[in-house]
């Protein structure tokens, strides 16, 4: 399957655009739209959704990730193995913690030119195009391997606000560990307790737990944590 992981947002031409192509290539693949409303322009916070989120598919999964504010720059196009799933899109983050998170990630290159490409548009002139012959087995003058090497500075985890879902919930990039279960969590000026769901706390009381991703999410009992808590993408949160 092609795994879409994007900040096009759900209205617009451009999710279809790529589905197109992506079925010019592979007309029989499945496509699920995964995320549309990743952190707009922002590969750092989309890296660590995007690793959490991916552990839910199986092996051989392609995902075609598209958050690329520096589209037709100095970039590179590249595919990131990792986990026996491959990841499509620019070498600017996005993939940086799953490659961290893995054991053994692989780069390539992406070296395929189409015909006609846009200055503006990659994810449906190269990255379409490449995940779905990735999924019919068309490798060989597709990708070449790529010495790619992840800053030391770069962190597995990251204790910051990284989405919020419709509901209001904020998942950050800490990925839950047990010895984490008797901590407080401070963000702004809220100190929340552990609770390990929302039928566990008072109504409209916020609190934290462990998602379904694994992560540490922010939350309020029948609320709106965003909203309640006057929360901002990239905010910072304290476990202690």
């Amino acid at each position: 399957m092609i795994v879409l992981f994007t900040d096009f947002g759900s209205s617009g031409p451009y999710i279809g655009q790529m589905e197109a192509i992506i079925y010019q290539y592979a007309p029989a693949i499945k496509i699920i739209r995964l995320v549309d409303n990743a952190p707009t322009g922002d590969p750092v916070l989309s890296s660590y959704l995007l690793a959490a989120l991916s552990h839910s598919f199986p092996k051989e999964t392609v995902f075609l990730s598209v958050i690329d504010p520096g589209v037709g720059g100095g970039r590179i196009p590249v595919v990131l193995k990792a986990n026996e799933q491959y990841f499509v899109g620019p070498e600017n983050g996005l993939f940086n913690s799953i490659a961290v998170q893995s054991e053994r990630p692989l780069w390539y290159k992406i070296v395929w030119q189409p015909e006609n490409c846009s200055s503006s548009f990659h994810g449906r002139d190269i990255f379409a195009p490449v995940a779905a012959m990735l999924t019919q087995g068309q490798v060989n003058k597709i990708i070449e391997p790529y010495p790619e090497v992840v800053s030391d500075q770069w962190q597995p985890d990251l204790n910051k606000v990284i989405y919020f879902d419709h509901y209001g919930n904020a998942m950050t990039g800490l990925r839950y560990q047990d010895d984490m279960k008797n901590k407080r969590l401070k963000v702004a000026n809220f100190i929340l307790e552990r609770a390990e769901t929302f039928c566990n706390v008072e109504l409209h009381q916020p609190f934290w737990y462990c998602n379904s991703s694994g992560l540490v999410e922010i939350a309020v009992n029948k609320g709106n944590a965003q909203a309640q808590l006057k929360l901002e993408l990239g905010i910072m949160v304290n476990l202690f």
